[in-house]
């Protein structure tokens, strides 16, 4: 872990390298339509500059991806994790039938750069962009976009950028005080804020209710693939395990996989963790039984373990 990039985007400001992940565009008359009726969240009421958090599931309830879904005047932009792009895009392209849907991969003419920390508002604001006012809306930056969502769970903003201009974008928010952030620190912080991410903290193996992520899901927005499944758990009131943000009285962070215990007897286990300097501990993310978590007796290897709340800045 680098210790400068780290207190910078803890303290003051940083810029993460976020190109590989997948961008697809939809155009059409029916774009909005295809969506909505695809997502756990509400894309016919979205406007031009605004967007949302949202899952795509399968017909049984399970995530097939996340993504941040941003309304634009002539398209929507998927924005969702590298692992995910390709699975997401053949799942839309199934369901086009006689829809006017087209969909484009434009991940490799489009890079995405996050500037990301305390300061990040104030760097954007020294280079003169916009500053999207609320979490998810997109304002245009010349040919750029600027979003306010980030990956860390800090403050932050999302510019997509043609790729040839890159190198532009990357120069400008140095200039401006920006220092750059490796993916093993980045990880750090987004540990420390509790966010997950799809591909480790939240896979095909869950369903919505369980990661938590509850502003992912619109509840009145009418028929969409997976909805029965979700209603179900609602009208259950409760999940069996959920995802929680633990802090671990450890320096050696546990591999994936490795077993929460309760009163000696598995009851969940490691998603993703780190040790955290500003801590002195491990912070993590697992799949617990939500039994597990009320009683408050948990260990990881032996280690006392303090579950916390998700609370993610957005």
């Amino acid at each position: 872990m680098n210790a400068t990039a780290y207190q910078a985007l803890r303290s003051g400001a940083a810029w993460i390298d976020l190109s590989t992940r997948g961008k697809i565009r939809a155009t059409g008359e029916d774009r909005a339509r295809l969506l909505h009726a695809m997502t756990t969240n509400h894309v016919q009421q979205l406007v031009p500059g605004h967007g949302c958090y949202a899952f795509f599931l399968s017909a049984q309830g399970r995530i097939l991806s996340d993504v941040n879904l941003f309304c634009l005047p002539e398209y929507f932009l998927l924005d969702t994790e590298p692992e995910a792009r390709q699975k997401l895009f053949d799942h839309l392209d199934k369901f086009i039938i006689a829809d006017d849907v087209t969909l484009e991969d434009i991940t490799a003419r489009l890079a995405t750069v996050n500037v990301e920390g305390p300061l990040s508002e104030q760097i954007l604001v020294s280079l003169n962009a916009p500053i999207p006012a609320s979490p998810w809306d997109i304002e245009p930056w010349n040919n750029r976009w600027v979003a306010r969502v980030n990956s860390t769970g800090s403050q932050g903003f999302s510019i997509f950028t043609p790729t040839e201009e890159k190198a532009d974008l990357i120069a400008q928010l140095e200039s401006g005080g920006a220092v750059e952030v490796d993916a093993e620190t980045a990880d750090v912080v987004r540990l420390e804020h509790g966010k997950p991410r799809y591909g480790l903290d939240i896979t095909e193996a869950h369903i919505p209710q369980e990661t938590q992520q509850m502003h992912a899901l619109h509840f009145s927005k009418g028929c969409y693939l997976g909805q029965e499944i979700v209603e179900r758990v609602r009208s259950r009131g409760h999940v069996n395990k959920m995802l929680a943000a633990l802090e671990i009285d450890a320096v050696e962070p546990p591999m994936t996989g490795t077993k929460v215990q309760s009163a000696g007897k598995d009851a969940g286990e490691i998603t993703s963790a780190a040790f955290s300097p500003s801590r002195g501990k491990v912070v993590a993310l697992a799949i617990v039984r939500v039994d597990a978590l009320s009683a408050k007796e948990l260990t990881v290897n032996g280690a006392a373990v303090a579950p916390r709340s998700i609370t993610v800045v957005i």
